[in-house]
């Protein structure tokens, strides 16, 4: 079973795949963000524009339904070019997005760091834990951690792999198996003990200076609270080959 069946054009059936840690009746925001890519994707494409920065505000907790993506353009230019995107289900907007795309061109590449660590063999703790057994998007990737642990308050370094398509009858495409894993920093790398405290993101930004390859991600995370409800998850990512981007995330804390 796939994280989504397209109904009609712009028009997504969510399945069980999508659910979320907080409420099975709400949707995990990384099968949204990566549907958001996916429709993206097929909006005014232009051979050598890259996406390079998305930015999506959560409203309200997106219902296990069937969505409507609908995407634009707002700004087309020849180097750059601005798209929006908003989801909404029953009527009501539940997210709004806004992405750039960069143009193409040779440039003199710096060095950067490769993965903090290679993708570690399958853990039968990690399968049965919360992550690998509690919960529909937990159920649907391959969680492989490095450093830290489902179970374990802190930072965590750890690599990811979308096992189901995201949406039914389609490969998906490596930047969409990187939004699906970016929305999990707060998730890996919780500071609060999730038994007595939420600590939801308002937000996502996933910034990249270039394209995502493979199956896996390797996510960075870690996650600062502050003394007035509010905490930050800053991640970075990488491929198998390297650091692509960063992703950060605004949090809502909250005891139960």
């Amino acid at each position: 079973m796939s994280m989504y069946t397209r109904m009609a054009e712009g028009r997504y059936l969510a399945s069980e795949h999508t659910q979320g840690p907080w409420d099975p009746g709400t949707q995990h925001m990384g099968p949204v963000t990566a549907l958001i890519v996916h429709e993206l994707a097929r909006t005014a494409p232009r051979p050598g524009l890259e996406l390079s920065r998305l930015v999506v505000d959560v409203f309200a907790p997106v219902p296990v339904a069937e969505l409507e993506i609908a995407a634009d353009v707002t700004r087309d230019g020849k180097r750059v070019q601005c798209l929006s995107a908003s989801v909404s289900s029953g009527g009501r907007e539940y997210a709004r997005a806004s992405a750039w795309r960069i143009r193409e061109a040779d440039t003199p590449a710096t060095s950067v760091p490769g993965p903090p660590a290679p993708v570690p063999p399958p853990s039968e703790e990690h399968a049965r834990s919360w992550l690998g057994s509690g919960f529909g998007y937990g159920k649907a990737l391959d969680w492989r951690f490095a450093t830290g642990g489902p179970m374990e308050l802190g930072p965590a370094t750890v690599w990811g792999r979308l096992t189901v398509p995201l949406v039914e009858g389609e490969e998906p495409a490596p930047l969409e198996r990187l939004a699906v894993f970016a929305d999990s920093g707060n998730g890996v790398s919780f500071a609060v003990d999730f038994a007595t405290h939420v600590f939801v993101n308002v937000d996502l930004t996933i910034s990249l200076f270039r394209a995502p390859e493979g199956e896996w991600i390797c996510m960075d995370a870690e996650t600062v609270i502050g003394p007035a409800g509010r905490g930050l998850t800053r991640s970075t990512l990488y491929d198998e080959t390297g650091e692509v981007g960063t992703a950060t995330q605004t949090l809502f804390v909250a005891p139960r």
